[in-house]
């Protein structure tokens, strides 16, 4: 795959397009069978709650994922990828309900980079708070 997107049609300040990740219990336990995480933190409330967490959290590198989705759907290709990190500032606490949680990313190119590169730093929130500080992505268009 390659990315759909080209370097010369890009302005700083592009926005991607927003999304909304729902985030449920058997979501975590699907991505803790995934991922081989299987800290009771994300799963056993009455544990999470003992440790001193408001109830079940989602996995940091789950919220992580979801977050980059809004700019491998965007590039359509995620090996153009060639960086991300991110600050986990807030858990995303996942009550158990029908609805759970969300995860609520939006976009912005914020450099143009040498090689055909951009920088696009990510905002995600949940509950109204934001989960992830200083998501940044370096991504090589076409």
């Amino acid at each position: 795959m390659t990315a759909k997107i080209s370097y010369a049609d890009v302005e700083i300040g592009t926005e991607l397009p927003a999304q909304v990740f729902p985030v449920t219990r058997a979501t975590l336990v699907r991505y803790a069978g995934a991922s081989g995480d299987f800290n009771p933190i994300h799963w056993n409330e009455k544990f999470a709650v003992e440790v001193g967490l408001p109830d079940v959290i989602a996995h940091g590198m789950f919220t992580m994922a979801e977050a980059v989705r809004v700019v491998t759907d965007w590039v359509g290709d995620p090996g153009a990828v060639v960086e991300y990190g991110v600050r986990f500032t807030r858990p995303v606490v996942v009550p158990n309900d029908d609805h759970g949680a969300t995860i609520e990313v939006s976009a912005k190119v914020a450099a143009k980079l040498d090689d055909n590169t951009v920088r696009v730093d990510l905002t995600a929130m949940s509950a109204g708070q934001k989960v992830l500080g200083i998501s940044r992505a370096v991504v090589r268009l076409a």
